[in-house]
């Protein structure tokens, strides 16, 4: 398998980084990480326009028919940025559960509106401690769910979402129109994903699997959220190893550049190759979809994703000095967008535990 874009996959990336870097404006990101349910409206306006929100929907249902490796070249441009809100992953997983799992009727219904991003959607599996319980708290009874979700991701937006709940306690996936359902906005580290707890009551749902092939379909689903959100952290590690590279070519400390000392020098070498090689583990992802080994491929790019984004935030901050923890560095953008990442869909101790069930699956 290659490791690099062809020449079509080249020209999204190029696209999409001029767009994003002309229509994102730093100053407009700073307020929005200190208001509860506000997101940037110009970058979603924006991916509206370009087309991103149905990049991997097929076309007969208004998408552009591409696949996750043309989506995560765009995720990647926009952790670049620092923009955006958790819709493009949010909604593309609401998508990929009714395309996989739903109906023709549900199909029909949502998937042309979540492909223009007239309708936002979100993923609410997490209760707790537990990403995808086998217990849900959430009734389905009679077509109906009654109680809540926690802090989901995108919730004080989406118009549909899509649930994991149980009934007479087997575990159902179902898809509910968020229309009239209580939301209570969360306070978090990066209030630009607009987090929510959504509150259920007797709100009408279709159930699209039932029992182990729910929980199954729930992996399956977090699996292609979380190789969109590895390119988004591979872009935030490769924009801000850059910074640390440009500033340690300009700062000057005891008469000299400090890129010139051992220690700055190394860890920005080392931040290259952390970020190479989650790059690569991202890429290779998006091609094992389809594929036996596409959730122990999606899990390794998490955790090498995670790892990558949490270390470039550190160690940038760090080659910057004092200056790298005030409001105008802007390094805190990422540093607070890289913590809020690596516990959407699934935290690296739950995708560390997915990759080993995987490997001795194999392995038997």
């Amino acid at each position: 398998m290659s490791l690099l874009y062809d020449d079509g996959q080249l020209a999204i990336g190029t696209e999409s980084r001029r767009v994003l870097e002309a229509r994102v404006d730093f100053a407009a990101l700073l307020p929005l990480l200190e208001q509860q349910g506000a997101y940037h409206e110009a970058w979603w306006e924006t991916a509206q326009e370009q087309g991103w929100c149905g990049i991997a929907i097929p076309e007969e249902h208004g998408g552009l028919g591409l696949g996750l490796v043309e989506l995560g070249i765009v995720a990647h441009q926009i952790g670049r940025s620092v923009a955006g809100a958790a819709f493009l992953t949010s909604s593309f997983g609401a998508a990929r559960a009714i395309l996989d799992y739903g109906n023709d009727a549900l199909k029909t219904e949502w998937l042309p509106r979540l492909a223009s991003g007239k309708v936002i959607g979100a993923v609410a599996f997490a209760e707790g401690q537990a990403f995808i319980p086998a217990q849900s708290q959430l009734a389905y009874t009679d077509g109906k769910l009654t109680g809540s979700k926690p802090a989901v991701s995108g919730g004080a937006h989406a118009q549909v979402a899509v649930v994991i709940a149980s009934e007479a306690g087997t575990p159902v996936l179902v898809v509910a129109a968020l229309d009239g359902v209580g939301r209570r906005l969360v306070d978090t580290f990066d209030n630009t994903r607009t987090a929510a707890d959504l509150a259920f009551d007797a709100t009408p749902a279709i159930e699209i699997a039932r029992g182990r092939a729910a929980l199954d379909a729930a992996v399956h689903i977090l699996a292609l959220q979380t190789v969109v959100t590895a390119h988004e952290q591979t872009g935030g590690a490769e924009a801000l190893m850059e910074k640390a590279r440009d500033y340690a070519l300009t700062r000057r400390a005891f008469g000299q550049l400090i890129g010139a000392f051992q220690s700055v020098k190394h860890r920005i070498a080392e931040l290259y190759a952390l970020v190479e090689l989650a790059r690569a583990g991202a890429l290779h992802a998006a091609t094992r979809e389809g594929h036996d080994d596409f959730v122990r491929a999606a899990a390794a790019a998490r955790i090498q994703a995670t790892e990558s984004y949490d270390t470039a935030a550190r160690d940038t901050v760090q080659v910057h000095g004092g200056i790298g923890v005030t409001w105008e560095s802007g390094l805190h953008l990422h540093m607070r967008r890289a913590r809020t990442l690596a516990n959407e869909q699934g935290n690296v101790l739950f995708w560390e535990d997915v990759l080993v069930d995987q490997l001795e699956g194999a392995t038997a």
